[in-house]
């Protein structure tokens, strides 16, 4: 068996190269692996001994950390890295398996994503708090991208100027985990495109699409800063961020009658259970329709 510090180092290599786990990934589980072995070299006395890990070791590690504060949803998530870096060392280094089926972490209720009203989605992609007709345009641009065709802001920014977006074409994204999607693109995605484009002048097509003031690849807080200046400018509500761009464009199709499997698709969920969240979003514009519609509804 390996020395506690270099399991961790082999398996956040393994993330890396194997699982192609995203930086921020692999650093929340750095931590988290590192928070156990903390928690192991006081609670055993010594070196953390990985081979002598128990169930009971963990649901005390667990305990800990509730006393100290952490949420729920925090020591959820923390318990299942934990669980992916113990069945690496099964796997790669021989450690005796636990029945790690048997432990359950704290339960945590996914928040419900909060969307904006269509005429909200409408001012965040034509409204401006920009003095800078430059930045307007771009910020116009990305704002009508992420709701006009479902993009993470992620996704977005990593866009080049050969992926410029252009109507009756699909839209090539790299998401979570390295998986492509296709969307579709809007006429008005094109138009808000081809103004920032004007603006943006020639590149090459490695340049990046959105670019900051000083011309390289528009950084995630300044887009998350510019909607943010948006909201206090023209009165949006406080949940208008980027990624409420992202939810309102899914649950507006799922009000216009879109299949949830066509929706997963275009959002590039994984699994479906993740896209089910905008049916509860839904509920409202649901129960409107029954109103209108149901002859004993009055």
């Amino acid at each position: 068996m390996i020395a506690p510090l270099a399991a961790r180092e082999a398996f956040l290599e393994w993330l890396v190269r194997e699982r192609r786990a995203s930086p921020e990934t692999v650093e929340a589980y750095g931590r988290d692996v590192a928070d156990l072995l903390g928690f192991l070299s006081a609670h055993q006395g010594g070196e953390p001994d990985l081979a002598a890990l128990r169930l009971a070791d963990l649901r005390a590690f667990l305990a800990h950390r509730a006393a100290q504060g952490i949420g729920a949803a925090s020591r959820a998530r923390q318990l299942s890295a934990l669980k992916t870096f113990l069945r690496f060392l099964v796997r790669r280094h021989g450690l005796e398996p636990l029945p790690l089926g048997g432990l359950t972490g704290p339960r945590r209720k996914p928040p419900v994503p909060r969307a904006l009203t269509e005429s909200q989605a409408r001012t965040a992609m034509t409204d401006s708090a920009e003095d800078s007709p430059a930045l307007a345009a771009r910020n116009q641009a990305l704002f009508t991208l992420l709701y006009g065709c479902g993009l993470r802001i992620s996704e977005a920014l990593s866009l080049d100027m050969r992926d410029a977006p252009r109507a009756g074409t699909g839209l090539r994204v790299m998401g979570k985990g390295q998986k492509e999607r296709v969307v579709p693109v809007l006429p008005a995605v094109e138009a808000a495109m081809a103004e920032w484009l004007r603006h943006r002048g020639p590149a090459g097509p490695d340049a990046p699409l959105f670019t900051g003031a000083k011309g390289g690849r528009l950084d995630p807080g300044v887009a998350q800063r510019a909607l943010r200046d948006l909201r206090r400018a023209t009165g949006l509500p406080e949940h208008a961020t980027p990624h409420a761009l992202r939810h309102s464009f899914a649950t507006h199709l799922l009000g216009g009658g879109a299949d949830l499997r066509a929706i997963q698709e275009l959002l590039g969920h994984a699994s479906l259970s993740t896209t089910q969240r905008y049916a509860s979003v839904d509920q409202a514009g649901l129960l409107e329709t029954w109103r209108r519609a149901h002859p004993r509804a009055d």
